[in-house]
């Protein structure tokens, strides 16, 4: 946020005067865009809070300075992302379906992850469009994270989250999210997700919820 914060002041020629309060409900390093998160909505509130007449060009060119997942938490909206995440494009909408994250209590950073994969990145695959929960399935199944293997080698717990969530009941798709060490799960329901989310170990964190298009 402060990153966001300076950037922000220093390209507009303006005093980076502001009381900015960080609130954190999801585990640090965990893979989820968090802090990207944190500083796309920075950037939103201090455009606002400095009346910045910023073009919309603009705004994202520092997004993408300040970090690779920041533009897409920017724009706000399911997206499908080429480059380094500068490049964004709308997807499909989301299915109507229930998602649960699990992450094991452990950090990863990113950097760390990259250094430790070895081969080439997955040669990227067409986009399938989707209808419904199925076909978000197929084409999630298609693209995979090519960081997963790293992330385990790194931290071994990340194989015993997905492990769980693979053999969860009613399981549609499982995954690891971004470089970890959290993972994710979908599911048709929300009561599905909860069920799975109640056998979760008690030294792991969690949340269910739904996949929401706005």
């Amino acid at each position: 946020m402060l990153k966001a914060a300076r950037l922000l002041a220093g390209h507009a020629g303006v005093a980076p005067r502001a009381a900015l309060r960080l609130t954190k409900r999801i585990p640090i390093a965990a893979g989820l865009g968090g802090g990207s998160a944190d500083a796309a909505a920075a950037l939103t509130a201090l455009v606002e809070l400095w009346r910045l007449a910023l073009p919309t060009d603009e705004l994202f060119d520092l997004a993408a300075r300040i970090g690779a997942d920041v533009p897409m938490c920017l724009a706000g909206r399911p997206s499908l992302v080429s480059g380094v995440g500068e490049k964004l494009a709308p997807s499909p909408p989301l299915p109507d379906c229930a998602i649960l994250l699990v992450n094991p209590g452990l950090p990863l950073v990113t950097r760390d992850v990259f250094t430790a994969r070895r081969g080439d990145f997955s040669v990227p695959q067409p986009l399938q469009a989707w209808t419904d929960l199925s076909g978000f399935v197929a084409a999630l199944e298609v693209r995979g994270n090519d960081l997963t293997d790293a992330a385990i080698a790194l931290c071994p717990p990340v194989a015993e989250v997905l492990s769980f969530l693979r053999g969860s009941k009613d399981v549609r798709y499982a995954a690891m999210s971004g470089s970890g060490a959290t993972c994710f799960a979908l599911y048709a329901t929300l009561e599905d997700a909860r069920r799975a989310a109640a056998q979760v170990s008690a030294n792991w964190w969690r949340h269910a919820g739904t996949l929401t298009q706005s």
